[in-house]
């Protein structure tokens, strides 16, 4: 048996599991954005209790980490890796956009598109072959407009990700686009963290970032100095 608890705040939802190899036996989610942090560990507690199964007896920790709500990453990461270093476990990073694009794996398609919204007009994306979930075109920052995807005349396009919504009417009205009604969950994140578990390709604790995909910037209030 090899026991893997999963964090996920990247987006909107957050979902926290665990799975026996890739098979998930307890999980909880919350579905209130701002709340994700004070969700997190009693999550992480009840299913502990559920389960019988205590946190030292894990074998490995699994975190979406981006690109997603900076907040989100920063409350999921570091909760992984508080837990990672108390209790000397491995951690098993996965990136957001491969995460949505993992239930259409194998999907008859010519592209897959998972999009997160990124405000406005703007989103997070990339775009991943179906047969292999290779990366056909690096994660990247994308405003939005008439002309975007231009792949759509020659190719079909599997849209998913709360970013889709953000396409215009010529977009998501075309014949080669596809919008399909599942998305990715927890049982996801198990098996691709499970896989990475059986190769043993871990993130290094000490160094392992949220992988924002754009600056993080912060603003402070000026102080008088009268």
């Amino acid at each position: 048996m090899s026991y893997l608890l999963h964090i996920n705040t990247a987006l909107e939802t957050a979902h926290i599991g665990l799975s026996d190899g890739k098979q998930i036996i307890a999980g909880r989610e919350n579905s209130v954005q701002k709340e994700h942090g004070a969700f997190l560990q009693p999550a992480i507690k009840d299913i502990c209790l559920e389960t019988g199964i205590a946190l030292k007896n894990i074998d490995a920790l699994s975190v979406v980490n981006g690109p997603g709500s900076y907040t989100g990453l920063r409350v999921g990461l570091s909760a992984a890796k508080g837990i990672c270093f108390a209790l000397g476990k491995p951690l098993i990073s996965l990136s957001t956009l491969e995460w949505l694009a993992h239930p259409f794996y194998g999907y008859m398609t010519n592209i897959i598109c998972p999009m997160i919204d990124a405000r406005r007009m703007e989103i997070f994306t990339a775009m991943y072959e179906p047969t292999r979930l290779d990366l056909a075109s690096a994660p990247q920052s994308m405003i939005i407009d008439e002309n975007s995807f231009p792949e759509l005349e020659t190719k079909s396009i599997l849209f998913t990700g709360n970013g889709r919504n953000k396409l215009p009417e010529r977009i998501s009205a075309h014949p080669n686009s596809i919008f399909p009604a599942k998305e990715a969950g927890l049982a996801d994140q198990a098996s691709m963290a499970y896989l990475l578990y059986q190769e043993k390709r871990f993130s290094d604790l000490a160094y392992t970032e949220p992988f924002y995909l754009k600056p993080f910037y912060t603003t402070f209030k000026k102080h008088s100095d009268t």
